[in-house]
């Protein structure tokens, strides 16, 4: 398991010594001190140590409401902005919708 993946509090074992997770980089020792643990290290967690979390599903996003929140979006920015720049960004608003193709 990967350090980041414990919480805060949670016991783990690496290289052959106990550790308890006391920040985000850092563990403290059963036999006292602190230390820093790399991302790369794979550890043993101990005590129940929660399984890391599957990846819910992916959020799907209804293109009508997209658009529509963009259309919104470009209108308030048009109402903003001089005409050198309003036609800037009605160029980017065409490179935008381009791409979406």
């Amino acid at each position: 398991m990967k350090f980041q993946l414990l919480p805060i509090g949670a016991r783990f074992e690496f290289e052959g010594k106990v550790y308890t997770k006391t920040g985000p980089v850092q563990a403290s020792s059963s036999e006292g001190g602190s230390r820093m643990i790399p991302r790369y290290a794979s550890l043993k967690p101990l005590d129940g140590a929660p399984p890391p979390a599957k990846p819910g599903p992916k959020r799907k996003l209804d293109e009508a409401v997209v658009m529509t929140a963009f259309e919104e979006f470009h209108r308030a920015c048009t109402r903003l902005v001089d005409e050198p720049a309003r036609l800037e960004l009605e160029a980017a608003k065409a490179k935008f919708l381009a791409a979406l193709k």
